[in-house]
């Protein structure tokens, strides 16, 4: 199996494309400056808090969901809040940065493959992130279109109905992503193939997002987006 043996790139969006943890942090530094709470402990706490939430309303709109978490956050750590103050963190998500690698990568992968989006967000909060990424995807699927967040496989299910369609087979498909708990688990159970993005390599633990349940098969592992295009560009030279 290599690189070139796919058509189609499926990306996870937060963690993997746009840098999430900084714009969590950077979002949450009302309440982190008045607590004792350190960065990869809030990281933890808001991955905890997210994924029940997500649980508990599928449905709902990822910006309003954050703006349940900042409370919940709040309320964990002590702190009085605003519910403006919480509105404020789920409009947040349009300002988060971009992986300096990512719109030059994403330039370079869009010459050779179709690349989708399949992500835990709302249209409206995407279209921020998007421009960011300075790149036009083939197809946008979001937990608002589907009704559900990832890992719930109705997530896969519903991607794979969609490119099905256009042609193409799961074979095609290599899933791209960072989060083993929301991506590699459940897309490894499609049997999909899988690319690792990283990001944490250098950090411990999983930092915004739960650790998955299991063990975790992945098909290639690189640390950046950026590395994952200088791969597929050496074999094209060999």
């Amino acid at each position: 199996m290599n690189l070139t043996d796919f058509k189609v790139l499926t990306f996870d969006c937060y963690g993997t494309l746009i840098d999430w943890e900084t714009g969590i942090l950077e979002s949450l530094s009302s309440l982190l400056d008045r607590s004792s709470v350190d960065r990869e402990q809030a990281l933890q706490t808001f991955a905890e808090f997210e994924s029940r939430q997500q649980a508990q309303t599928p449905d709902m709109r990822y910006a309003d969901l954050l703006g349940h978490v900042f409370i919940q956050l709040a309320e964990h750590w002590g702190i009085d809040v605003t519910r403006e103050q919480a509105g404020q963190f789920g409009l947040s998500i349009r300002d988060w940065p971009a992986f300096p690698d990512a719109p030059d990568a994403l330039a370079y992968l869009k010459r050779y493959y179709k690349l989708v989006i399949l992500s835990n967000v709302d249209r409206e909060s995407f279209v921020g992130s998007n421009q960011r990424l300075r790149v036009e995807f083939d197809q946008i699927y979001t937990a608002e279109d589907i009704g559900s967040y990832k890992p719930d496989p109705r997530n896969f299910e519903y991607m794979l109905d969609k490119l099905g369609k256009l042609g193409y087979a799961p074979s095609a498909i290599l899933h791209t992503a960072q989060s083993l708990f929301h991506d590699h688990v459940p897309a490894s159970g499609f049997g999909l193939a899988t690319a690792w993005i990283d990001r944490r390599h250098y950090k411990q633990g999983f930092g915004a997002t739960k650790p998955p349940p299991a063990e975790v098969r992945v098909d290639f592992h690189f640390h950046s987006l950026g590395e994952m295009a200088a791969a597929h560009e050496t074999i094209l030279k060999a």
